[in-house]
């Protein structure tokens, strides 16, 4: 019994008429149950408080990891994860060279024709071939700053921010701008993770926009920055250029991906739907393309001049999709392009260079254009793609042709290449157009094939294209191109592209692999890098390079 009462005794303290009676005793609930809970919510307050410490914790870890993965090798930055690579200090010194280089080159820009297109260095005066969008200065950004030169790419920042204006009305090309400007843009952002890149990059693409608003979805070329009305030049007769027309996918892709707005990849991912519907083959596209219909017109096939980069774009919008399915068509597109490419292969007599010939319905014409020797470095590239036997065939091919581009340097008196060349039975080839206005091609591909194979032969061979232009384009106020690459005459060009693309892969074939590795970034045709990442097919989740900390680089960065 006692116990029965001890437990009666001990409920009557839940019971509300028991604290009904006793005011007092039910005032100090009332303060024990608002103290608890005080207790209770601030423990809350305080968990939430540190789980978002923890999360910012956990992401300055990271970057802290990523930072020190980061070790400077030889003045190199390597990529996270990626082994040491040994530096040839040859290879360093050359180097080295071709970064004094791009300081003459810019600085003689800065000081002559800054914010305008171009210099004319013979004249020490600036011009607006492109509208005044300053494509120097904007070609040249991702340059800089991967060559280290801080101080350089500070000042074209501010130039950015302050000066660039793209309400022109100015009749632009919708290829060139895309390539040199929101190419470059683009790859000024992934590098350095500063927003006025990224932009400035969609100010230019919604004002190029309106150029794929065709009946077909194959973009006019032309088109007004400031009053849209996009056209085709007269000259093509109302026609697309097939290479201006289907090299914008990288970047339109990129700028989708890093906004989260699906507008610019749907438009230039529609243009290589669109070409499949009636892609012949063998692959091979004539280079007009009629904007009505989306079909390709009777006209001259090649993979110089107007053909050349639609084939370079099929394989690196499937690297720039991760190799995935969604992207599956643009890497069937390419290999098809390939075999028809085998059909244009000829080999000379008596020294069997191995060239691409041009095709006009069933005629083939025995001429290459400069402009093609991009070709070694896409097969090259692309091999990697194929099965062992397939690989090392068309891996044997770029090779060859490499050797051919490179004889088009060695084989006039100034060392440089003509612009095209035509062959002769038993006499080889000669030089048609003899003008040399600084193009990358040729280097493009010696860059390519070095990192694919670690053949240094290919360092050597860029070195003295490098020593050629050294001593032949190279004056006081920067570097000019060749009008006849036989007798030397200058003319007074510094074209863009020169900083853009000939001195930065020179440079990036002397640096280490890990200096802007192939499987983290593609290249665009104006050899600007855009950063690898996983495709978005809803683009919910834009994009956003990693930040890094500013700091001075002498060497480089990845």
């Amino acid at each position: 019994m006692a116990r029965s009462r001890s437990t009666t005794s001990n409920w009557r303290y839940v019971n509300p008429a028991y604290y009904l009676k006793r005011p007092k005793r039910l005032a100090l609930l009332l303060i024990g149950f608002v103290v608890a809970s005080f207790v209770i919510w601030d423990r809350q307050t305080i968990v939430r408080e540190h789980e978002v410490e923890i999360r910012k914790l956990l992401e300055e870890v990271n970057r802290l990891q990523s930072e020190i993965e980061e070790v400077k090798v030889g003045g190199e930055i390597r990529s996270p994860g990626r082994k040491d690579v040994t530096i040839n200090p040859i290879a360093l010194e050359r180097r080295e060279k071709v970064k004094e280089a791009m300081l003459h080159a810019w600085s003689s820009y800065e000081k002559y024709a800054w914010g305008q297109d171009e210099l004319q260095p013979q004249t020490k005066n600036g011009v607006n071939s492109f509208g005044g969008l300053g494509a120097t200065l904007v070609d040249s950004l991702d340059t800089l700053y991967i060559m280290g030169l801080d101080e350089q790419f500070q000042r074209a920042r501010e130039w950015i921010v302050n000066s660039l204006d793209f309400n022109k009305d100015y009749d632009a090309s919708v290829f060139e701008t895309t390539i040199r400007v929101v190419g470059g843009l683009l790859s000024a952002y992934d590098l350095s993770n500063d927003k006025v890149f990224l932009e400035k990059a969609k100010d230019i693409a919604d004002r190029l926009l309106p150029a794929w608003d065709t009946p077909s979805g194959v973009p006019y070329n032309i088109i007004n920055l400031a009053r849209g009305r996009p056209h085709n030049p007269g000259w093509t007769s109302g026609q697309s250029i097939l290479a201006d027309s289907g090299t914008e996918q990288l970047e339109f892709i990129a700028l989708s991906q890093r906004t989260g707005d699906p507008k610019y990849q749907q438009k230039v991912e529609n243009v290589i739907l669109v070409l499949n519907k009636t892609f012949p083959a063998d692959g091979l596209l004539p280079i007009y393309i009629n904007p009505e219909s989306g079909t390709a017109s009777h006209a001259t096939i090649t993979f110089g001049a107007m053909g050349d980069s639609f084939y370079e774009y099929l394989l690196k919008a499937w690297i720039q999709g991760n190799k995935t399915a969604d992207v599956k068509h643009y890497r069937e597109m390419w290999e098809t392009s390939m075999i028809g490419l085998q059909s244009l292969v000829r080999r000379t007599t008596p020294s069997s260079y191995a060239y691409l010939c041009e095709k006009n319905g069933d005629s083939f014409i025995d001429k290459m254009d400069e402009l093609a020797c991009f070709v070694p470095g896409m097969l090259a590239l692309g091999s990697l793609g194929y099965g062992p036997g397939d690989s090392e065939k068309f891996l044997t091919l770029a090779e060859e042709l490499a050797w051919t581009c490179y004889n088009f340097y060695q084989l006039t008196p100034t060392k440089l290449a003509g612009e095209n060349y035509f062959f002769h039975t038993g006499q080889d080839m000669n030089v048609g157009t003899s003008w040399n206005i600084l193009r990358p091609e040729t280097v493009e591909s010696l860059f390519y094939l070095w990192r694919l194979t670690g053949n240094e032969t290919y360092q050597d061979w860029g070195w003295n294209i490098f020593q050629a232009f050294e001593k032949n384009s190279r004056i006081e106020s920067g570097y000019v191109g060749l009008k006849d690459v036989n007798t030397g005459v200058k003319d007074n060009m510094m074209q863009s592209f020169f900083l853009a693309e000939t001195l930065k892969y020179l440079y990036l074939l002397f640096s280490p692999p890990n200096v802007i590795p192939l499987d983290e970034w593609v290249f665009n045709t104006e050899a600007h890098p855009l950063k690898i990442v996983t495709r978005l097919k809803n683009m919910e989740q834009p994009y956003r390079p990693v930040m890094r900390r500013r700091r001075p680089r002498k060497e480089g960065r990845d």
